[in-house]
């Protein structure tokens, strides 16, 4: 039994079988459009790069809430020993049907049994903002300690101040999940409450087709020089 049990969303089953439904047609948008991939977005792909560039070397990396796989297999080719998990069954054999090379598993965010210290990095890549909101903290301390000293979390969600419905998506219609939305300072304290230190943000404006966004990268202090101790 894990020390530190994380409550399980009372929407989980809604929210799985959701990503069960629109998971094909997000793998088809993501092979025949681009879709997610972090090449397209130079600002996205800086992130990431700074991220693998950060915890080569430091361990194991986890990508969790990792779809079909595609910044899973990226990490991969930068030489990361990395694996993705994922709440929803369709989407890891996916991934596992597009990316052979890597290893991925189902498991949602609140489910995973992490060891303590045994990680060099985590992703949390446009994947927890469906977590409730006295839940995302208990999941970020998770993150926490299962990050060696040196390790980093890289977190990417969208901003704003409300919870909201969505019923379609990923040309879906029938689905039934909540985008809780997070203002930046927020976040960024949730982090720091987890234990973690804030290294480096990166704010993102409404393009016309997705709303603000933020990417936050944090540190567990230990581990050498500007460890933020």
């Amino acid at each position: 039994m894990r020390a530190h049990r994380i409550d399980r969303p009372a929407d989980l089953d809604v929210v799985r079988e959701s990503y069960d439904r629109v998971a094909d047609n997000y793998a088809h948008m993501v092979t025949t459009t681009g879709m997610g991939d972090i090449r397209r977005h130079p600002w996205l792909k800086a992130s990431i790069d700074a991220f693998a560039d950060t915890v080569g070397g430091l361990g194991p990396v986890l990508d969790v809430g990792c779809g079909p796989g595609t910044v899973t297999a990226y990490l991969a080719e930068r030489g990361l020993d990395v694996s993705g998990v994922d709440l929803s069954p369709r989407m890891i054999e996916n991934a596992r049907r597009l990316h052979p090379e890597c290893r991925f598993d189902v498991a949602s965010a609140t489910e995973l049994d992490l060891a303590d210290a045994s990680l060099g990095g985590v992703l949390g890549w446009w994947s927890l903002f469906n977590l409730p909101r006295e839940v995302l903290p208990q999941v970020l301390a998770m993150f926490a300690r299962a990050l060696k000293p040196g390790g980093h979390l890289i977190a990417a969600t969208h901003v704003g101040d409300e919870d909201v419905l969505r019923t379609e998506a990923y040309g879906t219609a029938s689905i039934r999940w909540t985008t809780h939305q997070w203002r930046p300072e927020r976040l960024l304290d949730l982090v720091e409450r987890a234990g973690l230190h804030p290294v480096a943000e990166l704010r993102l404006p409404a393009d016309g087709q997705t709303g603000p966004g933020v990417v936050v990268m944090a540190k567990r202090p230990g581990g050498g020089v500007g460890d933020g101790r």
